[in-house]
Formats: structure tokens, C-alpha cells, sequence
């Protein structure tokens, strides 16, 4: 077996080839530079200002990813030197809902790839011994969000419970399954399994799988340590 230099973006996934999620788990291409978003996100010595900083950039870069997983159709244009150019662009009717208070800090990003695009909200309660999602507290969907693709947000997903409960409220108002996407930084095997499980045509977009998840990352982004 040739000598190779070790693995420095992987060594830290701890998950192994025969946890096969399947093709609705889409996970980042780890680069130096990601990787680097992310030990920065871990890292307890962060400043606050830092950390929001180099969440934002990682958060971009996911919500990017599941743009991919929108539907397109082709469109043509014409430049402005005449020539016409065959490309691409959205399919109407699509939407995102962030699931308080953690996920409302990806509804930035998402704004900036789509400025018009619609956020709804859903805030779940959770049983801290536990850890279960307990009671739906508050829900504001688009009203026509039954005929959208939707984009779920929620930056760490550790057990997956609260986006299984959200994934529920999802169904109850008619959005089809497989029109969900699941947009989250770090997730664990556990929480994948647990969702994918549950729903197997949802999508799961992160740029991590570890066994444990940053689960600091709402009070450190939003400064209530």
C-alpha cells in the first residue's frame, strides 16, 4: 500500500463506509478551508464576533449546496452583445422556514442567494431532560406553503427530534415529503438516521457527520452564553 500523507480534513469524522445513508444525505466536499469554518465553530476560545463570522461564511456555503436541490428549468436570455445563452433558473415556489431560535441565524444567508424568497417560522419546545421535542409553540407558514419546495433550517442537528416534530408540522399542512430539505452545519449519525428513518425522501444538506454536534451554536451566534 503506497505511503500517503494523513488525512487532515477527515480525521475527525467519526462515522465509518457501512453507515450508508443513502443518496438524501448530502454532505460538503470537506476542503482546508471548511474544515477550518468549522474548528473555528468548535473551538471554545472563539470570540463571539469571530464565530458569527465564520458561521455566516459556513452557513452560505450549505445554503449554496441546497439550492442545488431545488428544481430548475431552462431558460435563455440574450447578452448584451446579441448572442442568446441557454441556461437556467429557479422553478417558482420555493421557501425556507427556520426553526427558532437557532435556525433564524441562517435566514440571513439564504437572503442573500435568494432575496425575495419567502422564511417562515416554527418554534418547538423541548424537554430538557429528555431532549424530545415536546409541544409546537408557534407556527407562521406562506400561506400557499402546501405547493413549495421548502428549505428546513436548523444549524446543528444532534438528535433530530425537533426537525422530526418540524418535518411533521411540514406534512400536516400538505407540503409533499419529498419536497423538504433538510439545511444543517453539523449533524450527527444518530440524528440522520433518525430523520431519514422517519422520512426517507427528505434531503439532509451539512457540511458535517460527527458524533457530537457544537450544540453551543445558538448562544454563541446570538451572544446569550
Amino acid at each position: 500500500m503506497d505511503s500517503v500523507e494523513p488525512d487532515l480534513i477527515q480525521n475527525s469524522i467519526q462515522w465509518t463506509p457501512k453507515d450508508d445513508f443513502g443518496p438524501n444525505l448530502i454532505r460538503l466536499h470537506v476542503t482546508n478551508q471548511i474544515k477550518e469554518l468549522q474548528t473555528v465553530i468548535h473551538d471554545r476560545n472563539t470570540s463571539r464576533s469571530d464565530f458569527r463570522f465564520y458561521a455566516d461564511r459556513l452557513i452560505r456555503m450549505v445554503v449554496e449546496e441546497g439550492l442545488n436541490q431545488l428544481p430548475y428549468q431552462k431558460h435563455s436570455v440574450v447578452a448584451p452583445s446579441g448572442f442568446s445563452y441557454d441556461g437556467l433558473r429557479f422553478e417558482e415556489g420555493n421557501c425556507g422556514v427556520s426553526i427558532i431560535r437557532s435556525g433564524e441565524a441562517m435566514e440571513k444567508g439564504l437572503r442573500e442567494c435568494c432575496r425575495s424568497i419567502c422564511i417562515g417560522k416554527i418554534l418547538i419546545s423541548r424537554n430538557d431532560e429528555t431532549h424530545q421535542a415536546a409541544e409546537v409553540m408557534y407556527v407562521n407558514f406562506p400561506v400557499d406553503i402546501s405547493r413549495r419546495k421548502v428549505l428546513l433550517m436548523s444549524p446543528v442537528l444532534s438528535t433530530g427530534n425537533s426537525i422530526v416534530k418540524s418535518i411533521e408540522i411540514l406534512l400536516e399542512y400538505n407540503v409533499k415529503e419529498e419536497k423538504i430539505v433538510v439545511l444543517t452545519l453539523f449533524a450527527t449519525p444518530q440524528g440522520i438516521k433518525t430523520i431519514l428513518n422517519q422520512f426517507p425522501m427528505v434531503k439532509v444538506v451539512t457540511s458535517e457527520l460527527n458524533t457530537f454536534s457544537p450544540m453551543h451554536f445558538g448562544q454563541r451566534y446570538f451572544g446569550t452564553e
